[in-house]
């Protein structure tokens, strides 16, 4: 089953495997069963061709894959070139939503920098 350009893998469970689609997640993917009445634990394998349809018809709806991806990153570009503060923290690829930097953020500034003790020397003992 393909939804929107991804593929769906057939062995898991509807309610998880709609998830797989960018701008779907959990509570989407249950919402989408319920107004489709089809059951979350049914694996994507035995969906008949009606409910599949069903399915993908309601994913379409909203936002989801490219134009949610394209979405986004214009509202980024819009930010920097505004020169807001949250546009500079996005350019300089740090956390944008008033996190400590000094000694957290390591995924997004890298783990180059490694925290060193106190700076003072032990002294040998002889």
């Amino acid at each position: 089953m393909r939804i929107a350009g991804t593929n769906i893998p057939e062995n898991k469970r509807v309610v998880i495997a709609l998830t797989y689609i960018f701008g779907i997640g959990k509570t989407k993917s249950e919402e989408i069963l319920a107004e489709t009445k089809v059951s979350p634990d049914k694996r994507v394998k035995d969906l008949t061709e009606d409910e599949q349809n069903a399915i993908r018809e309601l994913a379409e709806k909203n936002r989801i894959e490219e134009d949610l991806r394209r979405e986004i990153s214009s509202n980024i570009k819009r930010l920097k070139d505004i020169k807001a503060y949250r546009g500079s923290r996005h350019a300089r690829r740090l956390p944008t939503r008033g996190q400590r930097t000094k000694t957290n953020s390591r995924t997004l500034r890298g783990n180059v920098r490694v925290t060193m003790g106190s700076g003072k020397r032990k002294l040998e003992k002889t």
